[in-house]
């Protein structure tokens, strides 16, 4: 392995953490189907420090977790418009064995036939094409199959999400790109009044020195939805 080769998730989670340490920080999740580059190799080898394709996230994840693939599969991979998994779990046929995926997974199946698909797995569980657009009541609903998911620190999955990973998934669900960090969240899009805040908007909290710690969903009648100990409704004061 060397540093500039290419790699995608073939697990259903895997740890991305802030050093090469399995006591280290989970910065952030891969989910199944997520690819990225190799930008570093620690010493002993037995780590990978990777770059995230869809938000150029990095982190380090155990060596043994790595799929290698192709500069050409890599390149595929960034112009097909392959599916999103929209159940919260799901089962696929991955080389003759069955893996359990969740929401926010991203399936080699595309819609444009003059992509040749690498890797053959059988799927028969709810999806989307990842570049169609969605918004109101599709993102809504999207949103509350995540409720009562435990928080959890640079989570991703229904088992463990934190907030702006939240937000995250449901937007590139709905074919809407944001970055991994709610700080950098809040520096897209266009600022709206409060008094007209509308379903699906973000709403942002800051502490008391005024950094961006929080963003939720915004929903109908003064609600939120957020990851807050877990997802959940509260009232948007």
């Amino acid at each position: 392995m060397e540093i500039g080769n290419k790699g995608i998730s073939r697990l259903s989670v895997i740890q991305v953490r802030a050093s090469h340490s399995d006591k280290a920080e989970v910065v952030t999740q891969l989910l199944f189907g997520d690819h990225y580059t190799v930008t570093g190799i620690s010493d002993d080898k037995k780590w990978i420090r990777v770059q995230i394709y869809y938000d150029k996230y990095e982190g380090w994840i155990d060596a043994k977790q790595h799929t290698d693939i192709s500069e050409a599969y890599f390149d595929q991979i960034n112009n097909a418009d392959y599916k999103i998994c929209t159940d919260i779990t799901s089962t696929i046929l991955y080389k003759k064995h069955h893996t359990t995926i969740v929401i926010g997974s991203i399936l080699p199946i595309a819609t444009n036939e003059i992509f040749k698909v690498e890797e053959q797995l059988a799927f028969n569980g709810e999806a989307k094409s990842l570049g169609a657009k969605r918004d109101g009541d599709f993102l809504k609903q999207i949103a509350f199959k995540y409720l009562n998911a435990p928080y959890q620190w640079g989570g991703r999955s229904p088992f463990g999400i934190d907030c702006s990973g939240f937000t995250q998934n449901v937007f590139r669900i709905c074919g809407y790109d944001l970055q991994r960090d709610a700080w950098q969240q809040e520096k897209a899009g266009t600022t709206v009044d409060f008094r007209d805040i509308q379903l699906g908007d973000l709403a942002f909290f800051k502490n008391k020195e005024g950094k961006i710690v929080h963003v939720g969903i915004a929903l109908e009648d003064n609600q939120i939805i957020h990851a807050t100990g877990k997802v959940r409704v509260d009232t948007l004061t």
